[in-house]
């Protein structure tokens, strides 16, 4: 289910449940109580647990921004080192750089179409990717440089493998939900009770105030999908953040 769909059910969802709640609880009111006035200690408990619970939610924000970011960056790096190789091999002869960019290719295909489910699911990829990733190493190592310029080319191509296995690594490691259980239940839970505090104010029934209760509540619906969505640092579909490495295999020539 496309991620802009989950958030306009859960945002129709959560407003259409707040409008019913104070339509419901308007109803019941009792002839005689005064809505025109809210209690000052209300109003403070109000304002007090919407400025924590936006404390709290910013630093969600930031936390799984920042784990996003960092796993861009680890994929940008791989798929640099592996382009590095690529445009490194122009010094040896055609038939061993279309074998190495094969190699290439081939890591760089299993990585997108075999690597990326698995890590979107929370598993294991499997060795697989570190054996064509090997390969890669094998066939750079094992080749004996046969004049000055592939011998200053040897120790870099080695170097930038090691680097694609180090991007890899942290790429695996980076895998799976930035926040824990306890955090998320605190966020969903403080959510609810900011929500709740609505009904803690005298609200009437009247269009103006259903509808600013709507416009929050739509508020803390996308703040909380907003972390939802960077939660996974590698998405939650598709492959879109496995750019760099499907550019990188469509240009291998």
């Amino acid at each position: 289910m496309p991620e802009w769909l989950i958030y306009s059910l859960a945002s129709l969802l959560v407003c259409a449940f707040v409008v019913m709640a104070i339509v419901m609880r308007h109803r019941r009111v009792a002839d005689d109580e005064d809505t025109s006035e809210t209690p000052d200690v209300l109003e403070y408990m109000v304002m007090m647990v919407g400025v924590v619970y936006a404390i709290v939610l910013g630093l969600a924000i930031a936390g799984v921004w920042e784990a996003r970011g960092a796993a861009e960056d680890t994929v940008r790096r791989e798929a640099l080192a592996l382009h590095e190789i690529d445009r490194r091999l122009d010094v040896y002869p055609a038939a061993y750089r279309a074998q190495v960019r094969d190699r290439i290719d081939e890591y760089a295909r299993h990585a997108v179409t075999a690597e990326w489910p698995a890590m979107e699911r929370n598993e294991e990829p499997g060795p697989a990717g570190a054996e064509l990733l090997n390969r890669i190493r094998t066939d750079l190592a094992h080749r004996t440089p046969t004049d000055e310029l592939q011998a200053q080319a040897y120790q870099p191509l080695l170097d930038e493998v090691a680097a694609a296995d180090v991007a890899r690594h942290e790429r695996l490691d980076s895998a799976g939900t930035t926040l824990p259980g306890v955090v998320w239940f605190g966020l969903v839970a403080g959510g609810a009770v900011t929500l709740g505090m609505l009904f803690a104010l005298q609200i009437r029934r009247s269009t103006r105030e259903l509808m600013l209760a709507s416009a929050f509540s739509a508020l803390v619906v996308f703040l909380l999908f907003l972390v939802w969505s960077f939660d996974a640092p590698f998405g939650h579909s598709g492959a879109d953040s496995a750019q760099p490495l499907r550019d990188l295999y469509a240009t291998v020539a």
